[in-house]
């Protein structure tokens, strides 16, 4: 099999050259060693996926260089993500049978008691939903998921044993509590169980009477496609959940996945255009006014924006990506600890790939202390890329002095 790098070196050198750039204006302008370049074009250095989206971006490549170092499977749009089996948390044809009981002894039997009082115990539910979810951002995942699988359990079961003018919105609360479940499964860095929950989100939220949260499962399960690498299958899974019919913020919060799917690939023409559309329908009366509690994140102010930083770091356009970041940066709440670590790496990674090494190490190292509150296995995998984008300036004094912190960081959790 021919290796990648001997395709990438010289249709690399063929496009520097056709741009009429010399090797040392090149590197320059990208902010890389000379030297380094020179052993890429001839294949004697591996080119990394961040500097070809970077020499995509300044070349107007539109990807094709990127294509050449990660080759993603072709038919990978295809494959359907099975269906996990019930994790043993809801049992699915006791929730929909009315008075069959409840699923699981935990003492909670409202069979005598009037509608009111099941309406009662299911508004506590959702102020309990509203803490974990505040909860979420400054805890770490693993403490959280017990207690969010009970609650799951507990609100299912109130679903099965109230009558029906409370068993439908019992059904849907329940898929918000499996739906979150999964996104904290995720942070802890459990794909398998993620998908799982999603899965059992959204057939609660059939049961429940909402046909439109299960596509929104489909956007949770494009995130883990996109943190797996495969663009392709992100951006199917994000179509899926863009039909007419499905409300404005799903389709938003979908547009906005498939642009990040596009940008993996350095597809900047699709990515610009499915970025238009997420903010145009995020920022529709229809949307700002949906379903409650809300879907999605509820503490970037404009989802849209800081996709757009997002996607312009895996564009390889990482000033203007770090210019979007910083500005939406300073709107996050002080408390969103885990959303304000998403991004602010984000931040610290499209600095460092702008050359602005200092500035990224400072950023880098007021977020590194907030770490062992908040684990998540998501954020890490931009720790991981920024500690690479970072060892290619081992010369530089804060570089060396943030390396421990890192690796602290980055070393493997033992229970």
């Amino acid at each position: 099999m021919v290796s990648a790098n001997l395709c990438f070196g010289p249709e690399l050198r063929r496009l520097r050259q056709e741009a009429g750039l010399t090797l040392t204006e090149f590197s320059v302008a990208l902010n890389y060693d000379k030297g380094h370049l020179s052993k890429v074009e001839r294949g004697e250095r591996s080119a990394s996926p961040e500097l070809a989206r970077r020499c995509d971006a300044f070349l107007g490549a539109n990807g094709e260089l990127q294509r050449l170092v990660v080759r993603l499977e072709t038919d990978s749009h295809t494959t359907e993500i099975p269906a996990t089996p019930c994790l043993g948390l809801v049992g699915r044809r006791a929730v929909l049978a009315a008075g069959t009981g409840a699923l699981i002894d935990l003492g909670l039997s409202l069979g005598g008691q009037v509608s009111s009082a099941a309406d009662s115990l299911l508004s506590s539910f959702l102020a309990q939903f509203d803490q974990l979810r505040k909860l979420g951002q400054s805890t770490a995942p693993k403490v959280l998921l017990p207690l969010l699988e009970t609650q799951t359990r507990t609100v299912a079961g109130l679903a099965a044993d109230t009558p029906y003018s409370t068993r439908a919105p019992a059904l849907l609360l329940a898929s918000r509590f499996a739906e979150f479940t999964g996104w904290m499964a995720q942070e802890a860095g459990d794909s398998d169980a993620a998908l799982g929950w999603t899965v059992e989100a959204a057939e609660l939220a059939r049961a429940g009477g909402d046909p439109y949260l299960g596509s929104y499962a489909l956007v949770r399960r494009a995130l883990v496609t996109l943190y797996d690498g495969d663009a392709a299958g992100t951006v199917a899974l994000a179509r899926r959940a863009q039909s007419d019919e499905l409300p404005p913020r799903i389709r938003g919060l979908a547009a906005q996945r498939e642009a990040q799917g596009h940008a993996l690939v350095g597809d900047e023409r699709d990515c610009l255009r499915s970025l238009d559309r997420a903010q145009e329908l995020l920022d529709s009366d229809d949307a700002r006014s949906g379903a409650k509690p809300v879907i999605g994140t509820t503490h970037v102010s404009d989802p849209a924006a800081m996709t757009t930083g997002w996607c312009l770091h895996d564009l390889g356009r990482p000033k203007a990506a770090a210019e979007v970041l910083d500005r939406e940066y300073r709107r996050l709440p002080p408390h969103a600890l885990r959303t304000r670590a998403r991004y602010g790496f984000r931040r610290s990674l499209a600095h460092a790939a702008s050359g602005e090494v200092e500035h990224a190490c400072t950023i880098a190292g007021e977020l590194l202390g907030v770490m062992p509150a908040v684990p998540s296995a998501t954020v890490n995998s931009d720790v991981r890329r920024l500690a690479r984008e970072l060892s290619r300036f081992r010369s530089s004094r804060a570089v060396r002095d943030l390396q421990p912190a890192l690796a602290r960081v980055l070393a493997p959790a033992h229970d």
